[in-house]
């Protein structure tokens, strides 16, 4: 039996793994959770380094998937030592249980470890992070290769998928700005959008698939190491999203672009990742965006 552990599986990418690995039914599937932790899931704090080495030594996963982070750029760069706290020795504590264990590890990074002024970004390019968040994530990356020779990074891009609520991710936050600005709403103010910094949104359910796949390479004995890469293909500015958001939610909203940086925040203008490796061993899946934002708002629709 196969037996997978997913660390931070109530979170928006966790809950995505979560559903396309218990679709596998000869795998055995553990799930850790902090905040919400659900009836099928082991409250677990990944800061605790201790209780990390406890969980795996009961667990004995043969492969751990991290999705637990902290991925608000302006929280990293206002509590840098809470980004490092989970970002990085959290990853550390977890690659170097893994290693006793001889588990492969996967863990979530970001687009955000590059600068962003020479996209497309292979996954052997130069990093240089521009805010906290891209230099905690980068850090976490070589926390892992430090500690463990059987461990995979997946950057990815902008995610967006089923949510528990519109904040939770950054595509889907733009939704009550944009309903407020419908000219049927009362007090309609246009909403100002930043159409300067190009995205890639990325569906957290082709994410999984990703994983998965990844995944059943390691069962197979053929496990993917080092870095690796997936991103959505097509290119968005938070503008072009929102009007493709009140599209789908058949609002006339009244969107300005802003065409010049504004968030208190760096951000880099244009980190499209290449996933040509993974490609190249016939993995991913990218559902169409105008698709995937109609099946999250049918899930979660707008109650204004």
């Amino acid at each position: 039996m196969f037996k997978v552990a997913v660390i931070g599986a109530s979170g928006l990418l966790g809950r995505a793994v979560v559903g396309e690995l218990a679709r596998q039914h000869d795998w055995q599937l553990v799930q850790t959770a902090l905040n919400h932790p659900g009836p099928q899931s082991v409250r677990l704090d990944i800061r605790d380094a201790d209780a990390v080495t406890r969980f795996v030594e009961g667990e004995q996963p043969d492969a751990i998937v991290i999705a637990a982070a902290e991925r608000r750029p302006d929280v990293c760069e206002h509590d840098p030592a809470l980004a490092r706290a989970l970002n990085v020795d959290a990853v550390r504590a977890i690659a170097s249980a893994a290693q006793r264990r001889g588990a492969w590890l996967l863990s979530i990074s970001t687009d955000y470890v590059f600068d962003g002024t020479q996209p497309p970004y292979h996954g052997d390019a130069t990093p240089s992070p521009i805010n906290a968040y891209g230099r905690s994530k980068l850090d976490g990356e070589r926390a892992l290769a430090e500690s463990t020779d059987l461990g995979c990074v997946l950057r990815l891009p902008l995610l967006f998928g089923p949510i528990v609520g519109w904040q939770e991710s950054a595509v889907t936050s733009l939704v009550p700005a944009i309903a407020a600005s419908a000219s049927a709403a009362p007090d309609a103010k246009a909403a100002m959008m930043d159409a300067w910094a190009i995205r890639y949104p990325t569906y957290t359910p082709d994410v999984a698939v990703v994983v998965r796949q990844l995944l059943e390479r390691h069962a197979r004995g053929e496990a993917v190491c080092g870095t690796a890469q997936w991103s959505g293909d097509e290119p968005m500015t938070k503008y072009d999203i929102a009007q493709r958001l009140a599209d789908a939610l058949q609002i006339d909203a009244q969107l300005v672009p802003q065409h010049t940086p504004t968030d208190s925040t760096p951000r880099p203008h244009n980190c499209h990742l290449d996933s040509s490796r993974l490609e190249a061993l016939g993995m991913g899946r990218r559902t169409p965006f105008d698709t995937a934002i109609r099946q999250v708002l049918a899930q979660f629709p707008w109650r204004g």
